[in-house]
């Protein structure tokens, strides 16, 4: 919870005024009025997050393949949340290639707050939609096959 207020007065003082979070099977789904600092809408499931996606300034996202490319083809800036405790860690891998060719930012939930505070934007490069062959080189090379 201290995470996610600090996490939320980081995006605050950036500029930002509106959380969207989907949560998933999370044990947790915070209240609207949970969060002082930017307006906060929370769900655990839609059949599509496209549109939440279109409407965003900044996507925060795990390290899945699938979300990496769905925000990056819609032209968003991405900063991936890796979990550090996987064992064989394919997230990390994707999110440090995609990070090396300067598609996205990722850290880790402890390194969230200060991510968000110190993160620089307009070093991404835009990832070309419609190319999913590039994105399997993407995956290909990132996971070492």
């Amino acid at each position: 919870a201290v995470t996610f207020i600090s996490s939320s007065q980081a995006l605050k003082a950036r500029g930002y005024e509106r959380l969207v979070l989907q949560v998933g099977r999370g044990s947790l789904l915070p209240a609207a009025d949970s969060c002082p600092h930017v307006r906060l809408e929370a769900f655990r499931y839609k059949d599509s997050i496209a549109e939440d996606i279109k409407q965003a300034d900044l996507v925060i996202s795990h390290a899945g393949a699938g979300s990496c490319l769905e925000s990056l083809c819609a032209g968003k800036p991405l900063l991936v949340v890796v979990n550090d405790k996987l064992m064989d860690n394919h997230q990390l891998e994707l999110a440090r290639q995609l990070h090396m060719d300067s598609h996205l930012l990722y850290c880790t939930c402890s390194t969230l707050t200060e991510t968000l505070r110190t993160m620089d934007l307009s070093v991404l490069q835009p990832f070309l939609p419609g190319q999913p062959k590039l994105f399997a080189n993407f995956l290909d090379k990132a996971l070492g096959v």
